[in-house]
């Protein structure tokens, strides 16, 4: 039997007893208490430290020791030996203050969560927008009365009711869509097993609901008017829900989450890389999403006021990992040259088969894949923005850890992928968190002073509008971090090639512990007691993710014959939200008319959901989708080239003359020709 200790978690007072030689980040959210890290507890991020506290606790009957967790790792070592001055402005030391993830619990011990290590709940930006939406669902209901059997005619309930469901199909639908054979409908065997029951309850009165006119998958006693399905987004980072009547259309619930696969990798590299190292990597992964997903329905059908079980129909949507973890596919061949998915075409499959918690005769519809890294998801983004529809040349980005991208028009669709890192999320940079209260998520520096202003998610207007501000700022989340970069190039403060100019006066600007920094908030503005400064290697990572970005759309557009798309969607929870001039500024997207830039909110989302509410769209998206030329970037002999161009601010060549008056004194530079002529 595995030994167990006591765990107290303070300020929040939860305590319990965990498993031995668990971490205190796992035994805290076992606990319920949530301690941020968007690192994959790979000891990186540092934002997941907690205070071990030593004593007797009397209050607690507790003797709590720094013993009675596992020494300090290597890892560890490394991360607070980089940061000496935090540990002198805090007072705290090495032993004491651990990195949850990897501090191991082996007896009875009282822990202090600090302030910056709490975990917030997202704000999870993925809103359903309002769409007009030709409403064509799976799911049909018919009424199906029928005379009950006799000894003359002991007809057996399925074929009574198939033969009364071909009559109520023709009155509905019409003669001339008539089944040519009743007995060509099948039954869900779920449903066939309290058929009998169900019928003679309710004394041959019953409405039947059926999928593509082909199945029946319920049957219910007496008249009921409403079906009901669910349009779900896994993204990498959060994953979003949108419960609808499939009669009328009405979105009835929203729920969104974390995608708590987040724990065993960041981005969708490191998760595959778990499935191959770990012998039941893939069961978590798939474990996690699925009981994610039950969670979000059961909070969905609370709101409208349902049962779940009415559910009657789900459709999905994920880059190519995601789909393979949500199906219980093996990874490893996504992670491996030629990058080859298990399957492209759309997928059925019953809800009973994966463990969804709707009705187990319920249909599981999948959207279909394009490339190795091109998803489900960019095949909704499509439908929900119809580039295959349009004279124009549209460029169409999903902005996230892996960022998709797709561009042309009626005549020709190419499309690519490329991981952009976790940075524009938050990870990777210094103070940078998730979307919650406390963050940062606009960031403006006036040129003159060099004073910054900022605004934060939970507290209305501007930090110089009012005191309410004072102490409320936790971090930077990724919105503000992209403001935050584009203003320190716009002021000066960093030269294009993200170098900061320390001969400026200012006291903002000065050395910290890992380099050359520029202090937003000072400490008493904070809520964690530390001043929050964008560093030099916040800088590096953003200039890596943008320059990622930037040369996977100069790619395709180069490969479409284009200088420059006629529009710019920007897709994506995290891309509603970019500042789309600072975003140019950066070069984190390519020169285009800024009127002609726009953000369109969850694309994935919003084409998961009309191909929940309109069947004929799942036929259309299926054909588009085999005719998208894809680009496999690690294959094109420029890139490297092309992306050490895309590092410099916005672009070390191209003259990006829509945010020229922005840097008016910007010079051609010198390194540009080294790589050009390669």
């Amino acid at each position: 039997m595995t030994k167990k200790h006591n765990i107290i978690l303070q300020p929040s007072g939860s305590r319990g007893q965990v498993e031995e030689g668990i971490s205190i980040r796992s035994a805290a959210r076992d606990l319920g208490v949530e301690i941020e890290s968007i690192c994959a507890e790979n000891a990186t991020c540092g934002k997941c430290m907690v205070l071990i506290e030593e004593g007797r606790f009397e209050k607690y009957n507790m003797d709590s020791r720094r013993e009675n967790v596992s020494p300090v790792t290597t890892e560890e070592a490394a991360y607070f030996a980089r940061r000496p001055k935090l540990l002198k402005d805090k007072g705290w030391q090495v032993g004491q203050v651990r990195l949850s993830c990897q501090c191991k619990i082996h007896g009875d011990v009282l822990i202090n969560v600090p302030e910056e290590s709490r975990g917030n709940k997202q704000i999870v930006r993925k809103s359903a927008t309002q769409r007009e939406i030709e409403i064509k669902p799976a799911i049909r209901k018919y009424l199906v009365t029928m005379s009950p059997p006799n000894l003359e005619r002991p007809i057996a309930d399925w074929e009574r009711l198939a033969k009364g469901l071909e009559t109520s199909m023709a009155l509905v639908r019409g003669t001339e869509e008539k089944l040519s054979r009743w007995h060509e409908m099948g039954i869900d065997y779920q449903c066939l097993r309290t058929l009998s029951s169900t019928l003679r309850e309710a004394k041959w009165n019953v409405t039947v609901s059926v999928w593509q006119d082909r199945e029946v998958v319920q049957v219910q006693a007496g008249y009921h008017e409403d079906s009901y399905g669910a349009a779900v987004d896994i993204g990498s980072t959060t994953v979003a829900l949108y419960l609808c009547n499939l009669r009328t259309g009405e979105m009835l619930a929203a729920e969104s989450e974390m995608n708590p696969q987040i724990v065993y990798g960041e981005d969708v590299m490191s998760r595959i890389q778990y499935t191959i190292e770990h012998k039941d990597g893939l069961e978590k992964l798939h474990k996690a999403i699925i009981a994610t997903l039950n969670k979000l329905l059961k909070q969905a059908a609370k709101t409208a006021k349902i049962k779940t079980e009415d559910i009657l129909e789900m459709v999905l949507v994920g880059n190519s990992t995601m789909h393979h973890l949500l199906l219980n596919l093996h990874p490893k061949d996504l992670g491996l040259a030629p990058f080859v998915p298990a399957i492209h075409r759309s997928v059925d499959v019953k809800a009973r088969e994966l463990g969804l918690h709707i009705n187990s005769a319920g249909n599981i519809h999948i959207l279909p894949t394009i490339a190795s890294f091109v998803g489900a998801d960019t095949s909704a983004m499509i439908l929900a923005e119809e580039p295959h529809k349009q004279e124009e040349n549209w460029l169409l980005i999903d902005v996230g850890t892996n960022a998709e991208l797709v561009l042309g028009n009626r005549k020709r669709l190419v499309c690519t992928s490329t991981p952009t890192g976790p940075a524009l999320e938050g990870a990777h940079v210094e103070y940078g968190m998730r979307a919650a209260p406390g963050a940062m998520e606009r960031i403006v520096i006036d040129e003159n002073t060099l004073e910054p202003k900022y605004k934060v998610i939970g507290v209305d207007g501007w930090n110089i509008d009012h005191a309410d501000f004072k102490g409320k700022v936790k971090g930077i989340c990724g919105s503000a971090i992209i403001d935050g970069v584009a203003e320190l190039f716009r002021a000066g403060i960093v030269d294009s090639r993200g170098k900061f100019n320390t001969k400026l006066s200012s006291n903002r600007i000065r050395k910290g512990e890992s380099g050359w920094e520029y202090v937003i908030a000072w400490a008493e503005e904070t809520s964690i007691g530390r001043d929050i400064p964008m560093t030099q290697q916040d800088v590096r990572q953003i200039q890596l993710a943008k320059a990622a970005l930037f040369t996977a759309a100069r790619t395709l557009l180069k490969r479409s014959g284009l200088e420059s798309p006629d529009k710019i969607i920007l897709a994506g929870g995290f891309g509603s939200y970019i500042d789309k001039e600072k975003a140019m500024l950066i070069g984190l997207i390519p020169d285009c008319v800024l009127e002609n830039v726009y953000a369109v909110g969850n694309a994935a989302g919003d084409g998961a959901r009309i191909a929940l509410l309109n069947i004929e769209k799942r036929r259309e998206i299926e054909s588009i989708t085999r005719t998208v030329e894809r680009f496999e970037l690690p294959t094109d002999p420029e890139f490297q080239n092309q992306f050490m161009l895309a590092t410099s601010f916005p672009h070390m060549s191209e003259p990006f003359p829509h945010i020229a008056h922005l840097i008016p004194n910007r010079v051609a530079d010198p390194m540009a020709k080294n790589f050009m002529s390669k």
